[in-house]
C-alpha cells in the first residue's frame, strides 16, 4: 500500500457482485395493508469490479451469465492495458474463480500479483463497501419493472461513482484496516 501511495505500484481491490432481479425492500410500515409491486424473476446481472486503492476509480466488466476464470482473465487483461508499466497487485477474496489454473497462468504472463485475503474477511476488501453502496442507491426500496431497467440503474450508479457519488463514497473507503504485530491467543 505504501508503494501505491508513492505511485510506484497499482493496487486494486477486486470482487464480483451478483445482483439478482428481485425485491430489495427497505422498511415498509402502514396502518393499512399495502401491496408493494416486485419483480418476478431470478435473472442475474454480474459485475466483476476492480477498485483502485489510491484513486478510488472503479473499472468493471459485466455479464448476464456467470463470473468465472475467463471473466477474471478479461479483467486482468483490461487492467494491464490500462496500466502498461507499473506493477499491479490485486487484492481478492477466496472465491474459486480467481484461484483456477487459467487465471494463475494469465496473471503470471501479465506480471500481475494476486494477493488473497484470509477466508471470511469481506471487511478487508474495500470493494465490498462499493457493492453495499450500489445496492442501497440503485436497488433498495425501488421497483424495477423489467430486467433492462434493473441493469440500467445499476450501470448508471456504477458510472456515476466518480462524479455524482464522490462525496457519499469518500467516508466509505478509508484505509483504516486494523493490523496486529503480535497476536495472542486466549485460552479459556
Amino acid at each position: 500500500m505504501e508503494e501505491a501511495r508513492r505511485g510506484e505500484r497499482e493496487v486494486f481491490f477486486v470482487d464480483a457482485a451478483h445482483f439478482v432481479f428481485g425485491a430489495f425492500l427497505g422498511l415498509v410500515w402502514s396502518f393499512v395493508r399495502r401491496f408493494v409491486p416486485t419483480a418476478a424473476g431470478r435473472q442475474r446481472f454480474n459485475v466483476l469490479g476492480a477498485l483502485n486503492a489510491v484513486t478510488r476509480k472503479l473499472v468493471w466488466v459485466d455479464n448476464l451469465t456467470y463470473v468465472n476464470g475467463e471473466t477474471v482473465c478479461q479483467r486482468l487483461q483490461k487492467l494491464r492495458r490500462q496500466e502498461k508499466k507499473k506493477p499491479i497487485t490485486l487484492v481478492l477474496d477466496n472465491a474459486r474463480y480467481p484461484r483456477c489454473h487459467l487465471v494463475q497462468g494469465v496473471d503470471a504472463s501479465l506480471n500481475i500479483e494476486l494477493l488473497f485475503l484470509p477466508p471470511y474477511s469481506p471487511n478487508l476488501n474495500l470493494i465490498e463497501r462499493v457493492w453495499k453502496f450500489v445496492k442501497k442507491q440503485a436497488l433498495a426500496s425501488r421497483y424495477h419493472e423489467d430486467f433492462a431497467s434493473f441493469t440500467a440503474t445499476i450501470t448508471a450508479c456504477l458510472t456515476q461513482l466518480p462524479t455524482h457519488h464522490t462525496a457519499a463514497m469518500k467516508p466509505l473507503l478509508p484505509w483504516n484496516f486494523q493490523t496486529f504485530d503480535k497476536s495472542q491467543r486466549m485460552n479459556r
